[in-house]
């Protein structure tokens, strides 16, 4: 049992202040949510890459973290790899088929590897904890291409000699760069990612991005002899997984675009950049595609089922062969555990599981998708966590030998978690415990107001699995915030006011829309009663969208007009201070002072400390802003922020779950936002979203209750941003309530917030967090605070006219005098809170 303890140690671990850092912090990138996902391999249960035998009879592919071999046809495959506490992808294979070259995923970095398939051994190619994807041989064998971020921390191609003893005079192909054009979502380094030889292996192609803006970039090649010979073949926009691969007759390329659609497809185009045509057609992907060895058929990724599946493709009539692995061939005895997961009523539910197994693996059902963790603390796991939704009951195959498992159903429910020992078949009885608050608080339905169902992630989602994600998380209510992925719109075509059909069942899905510029921070729009906005961006520079214009304010009335709410989402990483800031030209005090935002996201996708400071700020001017909450969960993804509804809303609807009810109830702010914590809040018989209104200052009673999933460090009651009473938790921190008098010497609002120092595994966030919506309090006197905050908050619209002004980019003199005239109106209107006279 001692080796079950420890894998339910490293799973399940809680150090106290704990620092979680993001997966793979080696990558000096931003936006690494993107490249993460779209570009690196994840684990997935169904395969994620292929390659063909020479003789293209059989093909080798990863899945679950495994190479596999499987002869076209057959329904049998064999494993062949499985290493501990690593995953392996990306196989290629040498052209005498003696040997297949592939990356492992283990100890936090990506290394290649090579493994002998007459004999099983395995040799590790690359070391220095780089992360190294896209193993290439050369049609000879003798070289190998493939992207390293070693040195750079950027990703770069290399190139190195191939002998038996590894790898020898490794060095970069394309030299690094950076381009001197702004972008947005991408480094001001180039990549070069990609890589594939031309069938006389004399150049490689390669997606690279020199002055590229938008997307991952164009279609390239270069000669391995002479480096400086580098040509661009295809402009296009593409998102990471281009792959493009030159047939074996050396006439045609075929690579991955979703270009005019929002779904990847297989297209042609020539080494000398014809114009491309497409050779699939459907609403969902098909990628990572390679050639037979005749040229005659191409096997490939798609996500049409929704889950991960490898596919075989005729060239010439486009019959479509799937390989499935109905027959497993283990490298190891593997036992059979069916989950039957119960709630305190004895109900089968739905519900999250993390599995770790003997191995020191992440496993699932076959079908499942899995998803992994965006980060973890080092120095309690090894690894993310990866888990799967179970539709209870569930059944999976895994390595026999201890394993730990982690079960937890939203927030009113305590995890369980056991460690077990499997072998042979067996069912395991799942008995939930519930920890919700008590009713005098109030009646409450979650929403998560922030998710986005399809992202151009790994699986190809629908209102009817989004609703399944969501009831497995114990979430009423999903907001899929329809919005652009570069030139794309996913999901656009699924808008409508009202609730989609594929919901119901416990969970309601809307389709809302995010509104994205790189200028003035993005919004949620709930509740469009007519139509999306378009386009649904702004400022997107080296565009014909560059313009600053429509800012925020122009889009909230937009949105106003269709009775819809205005919110700004993930705000702020860091303490803002308008002196010091490189860069500020985030409008949210300006669209505050106009009236125009309904919430602001809280608890999300950014720091709830630090954002919730500005919210403070705010709240002290009198500005009734209620809480927001949501994950920003790319809900296809397969290394997701998430999962879904881990950063949510509670909103006390009395019970009701209609979406009129719960909209109403955020425009309130009856409402507190968690990623964990359920907080109750009763001010003189006012809860949030209420007004205690009292002649004189004085004392006031309170009570408050918390339950939670996770142990909590710090519960305090928070008076015009000043911490007025903090209590002392004990046991094991998850419950505790509370009553007294306050006293109160001003009016103003008040809030009750839960968090935590660090991180605590069993919360997938940066650290536990919750805080109820304001009590505001009618009393004499207000915040003492409130001139130094407009002032503040006066800087700061100072700093952003001050870049609005600076623009060039505007269509026209009209659209400048507007956006500036509004950001002036705003800067004077805190300088006369501040007591300063407006210019």
């Amino acid at each position: 049992m001692r080796t079950a303890l420890l894998i339910a140690a490293a799973l399940l671990a809680a150090p106290v202040a704990a620092k979680r850092e993001p997966v793979l912090k080696q990558v000096d990138l931003p936006h690494s949510y993107y490249w993460r996902e779209l570009y690196v391999p994840q684990l997935t249960t169904g395969p994620s890459s292929a390659a063909f035998t020479p003789d293209g009879r059989a093909l080798i592919y990863s899945m679950g973290g495994s190479l596999w071999r499987q002869t076209i046809g057959s329904s049998e495959a064999v494993e062949l790899t499985h290493a501990r506490a690593a995953y392996d992808y990306q196989p290629d294979i040498a052209p005498d088929g003696r040997s297949v070259v592939f990356t492992r995923y283990a100890n936090d970095a990506f290394e290649l590897w090579r493994r002998d398939l007459r004999t099983g051994r395995e040799q590790q190619l690359t070391r220095g904890g780089a992360v190294n994807l896209e193993p290439r041989l050369s049609p000879d064998g003798r070289q190998i291409a493939w992207v390293s971020t070693q040195g750079t921390s950027h990703f770069n191609l290399f190139i190195a000699n191939v002998t038996s003893a590894g790898l020898t005079n490794p060095r970069p192909l394309v030299a690094p760069r950076q381009s001197t054009i702004a972008r947005y979502y991408y480094s001001p380094h180039d990549h070069a990612i990609n890589p594939a030889w031309t069938p006389d292996g004399k150049r490689i192609l390669y997606l690279g991005n020199p002055e590229v803006a938008w997307g991952s970039g164009d279609i390239w090649s270069v000669a391995v002899a002479d480096p400086a010979d580098r040509r661009r073949i295809l402009s296009e926009e593409t998102s990471w997984s281009a792959r493009p691969e030159t047939s074996p007759d050396g006439g045609r390329i075929l690579f991955s675009s979703y270009h005019g659609r929002q779904w990847r497809q297989l297209w042609l185009t020539t080494p000398s950049g014809a114009a491309p045509l497409p050779l699939a057609f459907g609403e969902f992907d098909r990628g990572t595609a390679r050639w037979s060895p005749d040229g005659e058929r191409i096997a490939f990724i798609t996500n049409q089922s929704g889950n991960t599946s490898l596919v075989v493709r005729d060239t010439v009539g486009g019959a479509e062969t799937k390989i499935i692995a109905a027959t497993r061939r283990y490298k190891t005895p593997h036992a059979r555990l069916t989950l039957d997961i119960r709630d305190e009523a004895g109900r089968s539910v739905p519900a999250r599981v993390a599995i770790l197994a003997s191995d020191g693996r992440a496993h699932a059902p076959a079908s499942a998708w899995l998803h992994a963790d965006d980060g973890f603390d080092r120095s309690a796991q090894k690894a993310e966590t990866a888990y799967f939704h179970c539709a209870s009951p569930c059944t999976l195959d895994a390595p026999g030998g201890p394993a730990a498992i982690w079960v937890q159903r939203g927030f009113r429910y305590l995890p369980w978690r056991q460690a077990v020992t499997l072998a042979g078949t067996r069912t395991l009885a799942v008995n939930l415990q519930r920890n919700d608050l008590p009713a005098a608080f109030g009646t409450f339905r979650s929403a998560d107001l922030h998710v986005h169902m399809n992202y151009g992630g790994a699986y190809r989602n629908t209102p009817a699995n989004l609703a399944a994600q969501a009831r497995a998380e114990d979430l009423d209510l999903v907001h899929n915030l329809i919005v652009n992925k570069e030139e794309r719109v996913p999901d656009i075509g699924y808008f409508s006011p009202d609730p989609d059909p594929a919901g119901g069942a416990g969970a309601t899905v809307l389709h809302a829309q995010e509104y994205h510029t790189s200028l003035w921070g993005h919004l949620g729009l709930l509740g469009l009663t007519s139509h999306i906005l378009t386009p649904d961006f702004s400022a997107y520079r080296q565009t014909a969208l560059t313009s600053p214009y429509p800012h925020n304010g122009v889009i909230a009335n937009l949105a106003h007009a269709q009775g819809a709410l205005v919110g700004y989402v993930h705000p702020f990483d860091w303490d803002i201070d308008p002196a010091k800031e490189e860069s500020l030209t985030n409008a949210l005090p300006a669209d505050v002072a106009h009236g125009k935002v309904d919430y602001l996201e809280i608890v999300s996708f950014a720091d709830h400390k630090a954002t919730a400071k500005i919210w403070y700020r705010l709240l002290n001017l009198g500005f009734r802003l209620p809480a927001g909450a949501g994950t920003d969960a790319m809900a296809n993804y397969a290394s997701l922020r998430g999962p879904v509804g881990m950063n949510r809303l509670f909103l006390d609807t009395a019970g009701d779950a209609t979406p009129a009810a719960m909209k109403a109830a955020l425009k309130a702010g009856r409402s507190f936002a968690s990623n964990g914590p359920l907080l109750g809040l009763d001010i003189a018989g006012q809860r949030p979203g209420g007004t205690v209104a009292r002649r004189s200052a004085g004392t006031l009673p309170y009570r408050i209750a918390l339950r939670s999933p996770v142990a909590v460090d710090h519960l305090e009651l928070v008076h015009n941003g000043k911490v007025i009473k903090s209590f002392a938790l004990t046991g094991d921190r998850r419950s505790f309530d509370a009553a007294g008098d306050l006293p109160i010497d001003a009016g103003g609002w008040l809030i009750l917030r839960a968090w935590n120092d660090g991180a605590d595994p069993q919360v997938l966030d940066l650290y536990p967090y919750a805080t109820t919506s304001p009590v505001y309090l009618d009393l004499p006197g207000g915040p003492a605070t409130a001139r130094e905050d407009a002032a503040y908050f006066a800087a700061w619209v100072d700093r952003v006219l001050a870049e609005a002004a600076a623009r060039s980019d505007y269509n026209n003199p009209r659209e400048r005098s507007a956006t500036l005239d509004y950001l002036r109106t705003a800067r004077d209107r805190y300088r006369r809170m501040a007591g300063r006279t407006a210019r």
